[in-house]
């Protein structure tokens, strides 16, 4: 499936061999590796060619692992990946990352309304799930504000690629109708954030 998503400042799309200077730029802060168990630290060209690769290879059958390029800059600024679906029982898991310089200006809830959609909607899935570092706060609180539920503690689950450091994770759990319930709230308040951010920039 040819999927190519976007939103008011994004384009989030299939992954392609020209983004992996980007990709480097977004995964060179041990602040950004830190938190996922797959990148290592220093990451380099070889690494993102090696994701890309793979990504490609496995787009549309073992998942999405959607590029997430800002419109304004032209620029490949993180990823927000569906994974491990299964249309048996209806759920799948999600997981991003985001360039540090990008942090808190809304663009991965941008981002994860636009994917969660397309899960809910177009996959018919109807259970989405994240696993998230205990002490990785950011992450913690988006999940919640998204309307993702606390379901457990996985104790001493995941390795650090970057850092070593064993992690506890927190597992969450979205529902189709919590999504949906929760929906108008999440994008009510992107748009207050981006009007707040637009304004700093006036």
């Amino acid at each position: 499936m040819n999927v190519r998503l976007e939103t008011q400042r994004l384009i989030l799309r299939k992954p392609k061999i020209s983004d992996w200077k980007d990709i480097v730029d977004g995964c060179k802060e041990i602040d950004v590796t830190r938190y996922l168990t797959v990148v290592p630290h220093p990451y380099k060209k070889k690494d993102a060619l090696f994701w890309i690769k793979k990504s490609i290879k496995e787009w549309g059958k073992k998942g999405y692992p959607f590029i997430i390029q800002l419109k304004s800059e032209n620029k490949v600024i993180g990823c927000m990946d569906i994974h491990r679906i299964d249309f048996d029982s209806g759920k799948a898991l999600t997981g991003s990352w985001i360039n540090k310089k990008y942090w808190r200006k809304g663009y991965i809830t941008e981002a994860k309304i636009a994917v969660n959609n397309f899960a809910f909607d177009k996959l018919k899935l109807r259970k989405l799930n994240s696993g998230v570092f205990v002490d990785n706060e950011a992450s913690n609180k988006t999940q919640q504000r998204m309307g993702y539920k606390l379901e457990g503690v996985l104790r001493e689950e995941s390795k650090s690629l970057a850092t070593g450091k064993i992690h506890n994770i927190n597992i969450y759990g979205l529902l189709k109708r919590e999504w949906k319930r929760n929906l108008p709230k999440v994008k009510k308040r992107l748009n207050e954030k981006v009007k707040k951010l637009e304004a700093v920039k006036k």
